[in-house]
């Protein structure tokens, strides 16, 4: 029998043999049920709008939903407005009234409220309704269960209809409507995971972390992009260089000011004196999007790009300069330049310089910060921490994020296991031990949060702090998984040789189907019946690469949400969908095809894997919790009939 002192904990819930006996019908019943449908997304890269849509419209999935039920009533055009109206009710909406005189918009609305409740119906029938019931909004929850529920009551039919016309008449039907799409979506999406790298490139980083926030169920596997913002707010002023030059050079300024609050007054004024007469051509920003609130002069970002970077490369070097253990120095590229004729050393060979204006470096002592640089990267690092939304974003990141997870016989992670060339996972020193694996990740995970939660002050935090941009660009960073970050070589060396950055073996070698098991079988999964997830890396499909290797155990979800990326990839994403029939991956267009022809929208969506047999929640992992429940009631139930518990009636 389990714990008498646990039974007597549980009572306190189940006071009766009757209540514990209720739960587990109860629990039994859920088991029986299909599982909800979890959505895969990876390397979002701050792209809010093409992420909102994805989400919005399940990867297709609604769409399929509403040619399935209205496809021979409803015509095309209708079709397509009320899949638009569910991904974004507030814009048509606002056309639909302008367009319709009021008597025709208060018919428009009655129907629209009917189709509502028919795509509701098929996108929650797989919940319980206590589950639904915890998804509507609010403001509407009585009348919206209601009108879910309308066919199990013949004889109500004017009750129906009465609250339909009453909402139209009482001039609320524009917000039900909307709340009523607000939890279509909520249904269609169970779960939620995010393979990493929310961040950087694209402009909102910060509205998809609000949207995340908002989100009923998810996980997030930390990318490098993160783990750099994330070392950023934990106090590493590498990190903070790093991510500010990448959001310069994208041209983020509305995500850094407007989005953050982060004040780039003294940045733009250090860069304007010190660079003032430099053209700074090589830093250019990458104008993927305008700035609304935060518009900054190309010439002046330029200048502010070029601070940011020496100041980077200067702070990276004293950084490696502390940790010899990270077997980096040959990174500490600055040092390696010759001032009298303007060459640099990289991996023992001279090249010539494309710039030679470096106002702020001493000779003597590559490295170091002038008076200026340092009160700079102080100022920059202070604004990061007193943020108070990025603080928020940092916390739920911390909270809901690890360097992987096992769900479902699902194993996630953003981009590699450190691997030797013949294929064996590499043994990586880490303070005193050699670790691979699961042992590495789980070591790391453990660091990450020792650099937030241990004792202020600490050589281990300290450490742990530092150990931020070796995540984020080190070579056996398993989020990295690559021999350098050639940023220094792209800015300053013409020879694209010295570009090229060289992957983690682990690349090819998952290829190959025993890799992946041989993987699987390190995180306690049984290939037969497991899948591995990651991305990181963005899939080439126009030059014929797969986003599934290990004959179908891996998939690489990185498919180019981010605009930077499409030219690469030729598409705008992957999204993996795993539901109670089968894994498929949806293949989207990029999101500025979709706005010009939304009727064009659909994803290409292939089934990779259709399970043996329907999925059930019993078979999961929330099934395996469900039952060790039943089991505890099971036994409290024992223990009430036995005498050894009394029950408590009151």
């Amino acid at each position: 029998m389990t714990d008498l002192h646990y039974l007597q904990l549980l009572s306190r819930t189940y006071p009766t043999a009757l209540a514990a006996s209720a739960e587990i019908i109860n629990l039994n019943a859920i088991c029986q049920l299909p599982k909800g449908t979890e959505y895969f997304f990876s390397d979002l890269h701050g792209e809010y709008d093409a992420f909102s849509y994805l989400l919005s419209s399940a990867s297709g999935i609604l769409r399929d939903k509403i040619e399935n039920l209205f496809s021979r009533s409803v015509s095309e055009r209708d079709r397509e407005e009320l899949a638009m109206l569910i991904y974004n009710p507030k814009d048509v909406l606002a056309r639909v009234r302008e367009r319709l005189p009021q008597q025709e918009h208060d018919a428009w609305c009655q129907i629209v409220i009917y189709r509502l409740v028919q795509v509701c119906k098929t996108v929650s029938s797989k919940y319980t309704r206590s589950k639904v019931r915890k998804k509507i909004p609010p403001n509407f929850s009585y009348i919206i269960d209601e009108l879910l529920h309308a066919d199990d009551e013949d004889n109500k039919e004017r009750y129906y209809a009465e609250i339909i016309r009453s909402i139209i008449a009482t001039g609320t039907s524009d917000a039900f409507i909307a709340q009523f799409c607000v939890l279509i979506k909520e249904c269609a999406v169970d779960r939620l995971h995010i393979l990493g790298d929310i961040y950087d490139r694209g402009p909102h980083a910060d509205r998809i972390m609000e949207e995340l926030r908002r989100f009923h169920e998810v996980d997030i596997q930390w990318g490098n992009h993160d783990i750099a913002w994330m070392g950023a707010v934990a106090g590493n002023q590498a990190c903070v260089a790093s991510v500010l030059r990448r959001c310069v050079s994208y041209n983020n300024f509305d995500l850094l000011e407007d989005g953050y609050g982060i004040n780039l007054r003294p940045l733009s004024m250090f860069a304007a004196k010190t660079y003032g007469d430099d053209p700074c051509e090589r830093f250019l920003p990458h104008v993927l999007d305008e700035n609304i609130y935060d518009p900054v002069d190309t010439i002046l970002a330029s200048k502010m790009h070029k601070a940011l970077a020496i100041l980077e490369f200067k702070l990276e070097g004293q950084l490696l300069r502390r940790h010899p253990e990270y077997e980096m120095n040959d990174r500490i590229l600055l040092s390696k330049i010759d001032f009298d004729t303007y060459t640099v050393e990289v991996e023992g060979k001279r090249y010539e310089m494309l710039d030679h204006h470096f106002p702020t470096v001493d000779p003597t002592d590559p490295i170091a910060l002038t008076a200026e640089e340092q009160e700079l990267i102080d100022q920059l690092s202070a604004s990061f921490q007193h943020s108070t939304l990025l603080l928020q974003h940092i916390r739920f990141l911390l909270q809901r994020g690890s360097m992987y997870k096992v769900v479902n016989n699902n194993l996630l992670y953003h981009g590699c296991l450190p691997m030797e060339e013949d294929g064996t996972l590499k043994k990586v020193p880490l303070g005193s031990e050699l670790l691979s694996g699961k042992a590495f990740l789980d070591a790391l995970d453990a660091k990450v949060r020792l650099a937030f939660y241990g004792p202020a002050g600490s050589s281990e935090r300290i450490n742990a702090v530092d150990g931020f941009w070796y995540l984020w660009a080190g070579p056996n960073s398993p989020l990295f998984g690559k021999s350098k970050v050639s940023a220094f070589e792209r800015y300053f060396i013409a020879d694209a040789v010295t570009h090229k950055e060289i992957y983690n073996p682990y690349y090819t070698a998952v290829k190959k189907r025993s890799t992946c098991e041989m993987i699987l079988r390190e995180f306690g999964l049984d290939p037969a019946n497991s899948h591995i997830v990651n991305g990181h890396v963005p899939v080439k499909e126009r030059e014929g690469e797969s986003p599934i290797r290990g004959e179908g155990l891996l998939f690489v979800i990185d498919g180019g949400i981010s605009k930077a990326y499409q030219r690469q990839t030729g598409f705008g994403g992957y999204t993996l969908i795993y539901n109670s029939h089968h894994l498929a991956l949806a293949q989207h267009k990029p999101y500025n095809q979709i706005l010009n022809c939304p009727q064009d929208s659909a994803p290409q969506v292939r089934i990779v894997e259709t399970m043996p047999k329907r999925v059930l929640v019993g078979d999961t992992d929330t099934g395996h919790s469900l039952r060790q429940q039943i089991e505890a009631l099971e036994d409290l139930l024992s223990a009430y009939r036995d005498g050894i518990l009394k029950e408590n009636e009151e």
